[in-house]
Parts: structure tokens; C-alpha cells; sequence
């Protein structure tokens, strides 16, 4: 709370005031001439015994800081029984140190109407610890109307988790007052944030397995940290405890766009932490140049979070230059995030002593991030003894996916037993991708239904490979609905193996194609060849394959021979043999014996048995019974079975 008295608060305070009608405070920009002529009328005026013109010219004098000159007009004045004056002179009283004769000036106006002088006697009250005779003066000053005092009353009402502070913050913001606007927009803020998580517990509790996505970044399980932005330091704006009942005017309108008035209202009066808010609320909604000009706002009245948000925005717009401009304004005011988001920079364009000089300010800023990201940086340079020291750091700091990253590194050097508990504390912590390397961990041992548990908690959470390992094991069970589920939220995320598998559930369940009248097949592409499509599309070799079967059913030679051809060249061996059987029917038998060749070498018995019979046709017998022999060992039983005949016949053929 500040010092009563000082200049600097005289005019914030309102204990200040002049007394013409009503009580309103001094005007700090009258023109000097006309002041000093305005003086001149008031002390003739003071000396022929206007109590008015005493009171007034006493205000002047105060509002100049001459003591001295002002305290025997506004003792004559108050003599004389002018409230405005005898609470100006507890304002003078009270800069002079006399803090108890000033109260009981402020409590003779107070006690004569004055609402500026029960706002002021309020305040002393609760800088002496006396809470209830503060509140009793503050309500009385907020009560006739003084904007002040229903502040001072709703801060010391909240102070002491009493449902009506709301009230009063908002009768405050409504008559102007910029702290109280802000601070109204932050219980509204966490009121609405505080609903949100009621509705999404409500739904998981219905829902059990069910939970929405969350913050977390997909990762690839051990062998990689899972971490895909190094400038992801935390949200920018927070929340602080709710302290009672929206009442008043915001009746009937949802918390989330009440908060938004109110921060629109407290950042036009200057508030920059208002601005800042707003800024990421406009953010949020996409309107990113409006929560731009918020953010400039905010940041060049000193707000070293609004400069860091704005260096995000240009980033994220391509202007990096500009961006590294706002965040080392930041930084250099104490802005670890913006130290974070500096040290990435500088990593990128591959300075690492520079990005890890960044990354030690964000971590003497108080940003644990930065310990994590040096982790990030040593293990990047293979200093692996300095990246485990680092995440260590911030795993202890209670850092989840740096402790993730620690597991992992642990894993990688063999100690599984060490690398465990801190998967396992990631996990618990929220970390998406700890849970997905848990189910990895335990899926190693043996341990399906442990893993199952993980893969099930992280695929909840939005991971991608976590959701298709849940659809596999749902198959492997039997339960095609819910594998189905998981494999669509997996191929949704962009995993191909799930858009394959998901393409196999529903071609099972396609009906055979019907013919027209005419003889003429009508086809319309279905949803199981978009997915295979969509897993061929993303380098899915037997998806590829699939695809090319689907378009030689179709008559589509030149589509068939595409895919095949992809897929063979990736090393897919059926994709070979079916690419070397269209080129047969084509004429390119050379080409043909070129895949089969291929395949047969990589396992694919049929491709052997057609190389067999291409050899014996040639009257290559040798080369023939060699490749028939190697049918023979690869089958199936039918190939084998085939093989062996014409094995025996070509050995026939040999010795005769």
C-alpha cells in the first residue's frame, strides 16, 4: 500500500481536494499565469476572511508542496468548519509525519460528509492493522460514491476472501478506475478458467479413458527427447484465486467475455498488464494483429512479458529479426522466457556459445527451461556427462519432459533401472511423451497390460503412435469399435501404419463391388482407399501396394504400375512381384525378371517360382532348377508344392 502523503500518491489517493461545491481533486494542469493570478485574488480574498477562498488557496499551496504557507489557510478554514479543508490539512499533517493528528482531521471532515477524507482515514486505518474501523470509514467513503474508497474497500474486502469485494471492484471499474478494472478482468479470468476445468472434469469423470488432448508434444519413445520446441516456456499470462460471486451488470454474460471488456477498458486508461492480457486473449482467438498493437502497448510502457509475447508473434510471422529485437529487451529486463526464446535463436543459426550464454540468463532469471534447453544443447554437441547434469537440474526443478529427457538418456546408456522412476515421475507430472516410453519400457519386458495402461493414458492425451499401439492391441482383442476409434485419432495425427490398418478394418467390411447393367463396373472411390491412399502417400510400402491392386482392378495400368513401382523401389518385395506381373501382361518380360529377381532375393516365393518357369521356358534349366529350388524353401505350401514339381522335372529333363 503506499505511504500516505507522498507526493507522487497525493493525487491517486484523493485526499486531496478542493472545495468548491463538491469535493473534486486539484487540477495538476492549470496554466501558470492564471494560477498565479488566481493566487493573488485568493490571498486578498483569504486576508478580508472568505473561509472559502482560505480552504482553496491552502489547496493550492499543498498541491505546490509549500507546507509551510498552505497549513495556516487550512487551519483558518477549518476553524471555520470547511470539511475540504480539514481534509487537506490531514494531507499536509500526514506528509509532515504527523500521521495520528492528521487522522483525526480526516475523521472531523469524514464525520462531516467528506468521502475523500473517510477514504483517507479508511487507509490509515488498515496501515495500523485496525481492519474493521478501516472497513467502516471505506464503506462509508465507497457508499457516497467515491471511486477510491469503494477500491480501498473491495482490495481489503478481498484481502479477507469476502464474497462482496467483487462487488465493489466492480463498482470501482465502472466509475473509471483502472486497477480495478484489471483486477475485476483476473477474477473473471479465474472464474472461467475454474468452470472450464469443472466441465472437463465432469466429462472425464463420465467418460473414463476419454480425456481431451492435451499440451503435450508427440514423441518418437526412447531415442528422442520428445521435445519439439525449445522456446516452449510456459504460458505468458496466469491466474490468480477467485474471491467471490459475479454480481451487477456482468449478470447473464459468460465470465471469458466479461474479463475481455474489462481488460479492453483498464488497457485504454494505460494499464499494461491489462494490455498484456489482452494481447493474449486476442492471440488466442487468432485476431493476431489486433493483440499485436496490445502487446507493442504493453511493452513499450515496460511490460518485459508483453515484449516477449510480441517477439513470439513476429516470429511466428517470419520476422525474426524484429523478433530477437522485442526479446532482448525482454531478457535485459529479467524475462527468462524471452532469454529461452533468444538462446533457440542463436542455436538455429548455429552460435551455440551464444544460444548457452542465453540460456544461463534464463536460468538466473528463474526459468528452469533453461537448465532443460542447455540439456537440449549439450546433447546436441554429444557432451553427454554436462546434458545429463542439465536435466537433472530441471528434472529435480520439477521440469517433466526434462526429466523425460533424462530417462532417456539413461536408456540409452543401458541403465534401465535408473531410467524408470523418472519416466515415471514425467509421466505422472502430465508429460504425454514419458507415458508413451513408459508403454515402450514395459512393452519390452513383456509386461503388455502395464504397457497397455500407458499407451492408453498417453493416446487419451492426443499421442499420435500411442493411439495406434491402443488400436493394435484392441484388434489383437477383438474389439474392431474401439480399435477403429484409436486408429482414426492415430491416422488423424498423421501416422501411416494407422491409416493402413484402418483402411484393412473397413476393406473387410466392403461389400463385393456390384456390376452395371451394362457389364460396365462402376466405382466410386470408398473411404478404405482414401486411407490407403493416404498411408501410400506417406511412404506406407504395403499400403502402396494396396493402392496399385486396387487400380489394376480398376483397369488403371498406369496408376498400378506407379504405386508397385514406389513400393518396390522403397524395398517392398510384393510390391516387385506385382509390379513384375503387370509388366508381363504389358510385354517388358526383361523388365519383369528384373523385380522378381528382386523380390525373390528379399523371401518372396512366388516371385522365385515365376523366375523358375521364366528360365525353363528360355531353356536355361540350370538357372531354372536353382530358382525352383529356392521356391521350394521359401512357399507357401502351394508355391512349394509347385516348385517342387517342376523342380524334378527340370532335373528329369537334365539328366535325360
Amino acid at each position: 500500500m503506499d505511504v500516505m502523503g507522498d507526493k507522487a500518491t497525493l493525487f491517486e489517493t484523493g485526499r486531496f481536494v478542493q472545495p468548491s461545491g463538491e469535493e473534486a481533486e486539484a487540477d495538476p494542469d492549470v496554466d501558470e499565469t492564471g494560477e498565479a493570478a488566481e493566487e493573488v485574488r485568493l490571498r486578498l480574498a483569504a486576508d478580508a476572511g472568505d473561509v472559502e477562498a482560505a480552504s482553496v488557496l491552502g489547496a493550492l499551496l499543498l498541491r505546490r508542496a509549500d507546507l509551510d504557507q498552505a497549513e495556516p489557510h487550512l487551519r483558518a478554514a477549518t476553524a471555520a468548519g470547511d470539511r475540504a479543508a480539514a481534509n487537506n490539512l490531514g494531507v499536509l499533517l500526514h506528509q509532515r509525519g504527523y500521521a495520528d493528528e492528521a487522522a483525526g482531521w480526516w475523521r472531523i471532515a469524514a464525520v462531516a460528509g467528506s468521502a475523500a477524507a473517510a477514504h483517507a482515514l479508511g487507509r490509515h486505518h488498515r496501515e495500523r492493522g485496525d481492519e474493521p474501523a478501516a472497513e467502516y470509514w471505506l464503506r462509508q467513503s465507497a457508499e457516497q460514491g467515491h471511486v477510491l474508497g469503494a477500491y480501498a474497500l473491495a482490495d481489503l474486502l478481498e484481502h479477507r476472501g469476502d464474497y462482496g469485494a467483487e462487488q465493489w471492484m466492480r463498482v470501482a471499474a465502472e466509475r473509471g478506475h483502472r486497477e480495478a478494472a484489471y483486477r475485476l478482468a483476473r477474477a473473471l479470468d479465474r472464474r472461467a478458467a475454474e468452470r472450464g476445468a469443472l466441465e472437463r472434469g465432469a466429462a472425464d469423470s463420465a467418460e473414463p479413458g476419454r480425456a481431451g488432448r492435451t499440451d503435450g508434444t508427440p514423441g518418437a519413445g526412447p531415442g528422442a527427447t520428445g521435445a519439439a520446441d525449445r522456446t516452449a516456456a510456459g504460458r505468458r499470462t496466469g491466474a490468480v484465486r477467485d474471491t467471490g460471486p459475479r454480481s451487477g451488470t456482468g449478470l447473464g454474460v459468460p465470465p471469458a467475455e466479461e474479463a475481455e471488456q474489462w481488460y479492453r477498458q483498464a488497457a485504454a486508461r494505460g494499464h499494461r498488464r491489462a494490455a498484456l492480457h489482452l494481447g493474449a486473449i486476442l492471440e488466442r482467438r487468432g485476431e493476431l494483429k489486433e493483440a499485436g498493437r496490445w502487446y507493442l502497448t504493453s511493452a513499450k510502457d515496460g511490460e518485459a512479458r508483453a515484449a516477449c509475447a510480441l517477439g513470439f508473434l513476429l516470429r511466428d510471422a517470419g520476422d525474426t529479426e524484429n523478433a530477437a529485437v522485442w526479446w532482448l529487451r525482454a531478457a535485459q529486463d529479467g524475462d527468462g522466457n524471452a532469454a529461452n526464446a533468444l538462446g533457440a535463436l542463436h542455436a538455429e543459426r548455429g552460435q551455440p556459445q551464444t544460444a548457452e550464454r542465453w540460456y544461463r540468463a534464463a536460468l538466473d532469471a528463474g526459468d528452469v527451461n533453461g537448465a532443460y534447453n542447455l540439456g537440449l544443447l549439450c546433447a546436441e554437441q554429444g557432451r553427454t556427462p554436462q546434458a545429463e547434469q542439465w536435466y537433472r537440474h530441471a528434472a529435480y526443478a520439477g521440469h517433466r519432459e526434462a526429466a523425460n529427457a533424462l530417462a532417456i538418456l539413461l536408456l540409452q546408456g543401458g541403465d534401465t533401472t535408473g531410467a524408470e522412476p523418472w519416466f515415471s515421475k514425467a509421466a505422472e507430472a502430465g508429460s504425454v511423451d514419458a507415458a508413451f516410453n513408459l508403454g515402450i519400457l514395459y512393452a519390452g519386458r513383456g509386461e503388455d497390460a502395464a504397457a497397455l495402461r500407458w499407451y492408453e493414458r498417453a493416446a487419451a492425451a492426443g499421442h499420435t503412435e500411442a493411439a495406434l499401439q491402443v488400436g493394435i492391441a484392441r484388434l489383437r482383442d477383438g474389439d474392431e469399435q474401439d480399435a477403429e476409434l484409436h486408429l482414426r485419432c492415430a491416422a488423424g495425427g498423421g501416422s501411416a501404419e494407422a491409416a493402413y490398418r484402418l483402411a484393412t478394418v473397413l476393406d473387410a467390411r466392403r461389400p463385393r463391388p456390384s456390376a452395371h447393367e451394362l457389364g460396365e463396373v462402376v466405382h466410386e472411390k470408398t473411404e478404405c482407399e482414401e486411407w490407403y491412399e493416404r498411408a501410400a502417400s506417406q511412404g506406407h510400402r504395403r499400403a502402396q501396394v494396396r493402392v496399385g491392386m486396387l487400380a489394376a482392378a480398376r483397369g488403371d495400368v498406369v496408376e498400378a504400375a506407379r504405386w508397385y513401382r514406389l513400393a518396390a523401389e522403397a524395398g517392398s518385395r510384393n510390391g516387385a512381384f506385382n509390379l513384375g506381373l503387370l509388366l508381363v501382361r504389358e510385354g517388358s518380360e526383361p523388365e519383369a525378371v528384373v523385380w522378381w529377381t528382386r523380390a525373390a532375393r528379399e523371401g518372396h516365393g512366388r516371385a522365385a517360382l515365376r523366375l523358375a518357369l521364366v528360365y525353363a521356358r528360355r531353356g536355361e534349366l540350370d538357372e531354372g532348377q536353382r530358382w525352383a529350388d529356392r521356391a521350394v524353401t521359401l512357399g507357401p505350401a502351394e508355391v512349394a508344392e509347385r516348385a517342387a514339381r517342376l523342380r524334378d522335372a527340370l532335373r528329369q529333363e537334365l539328366t535325360a
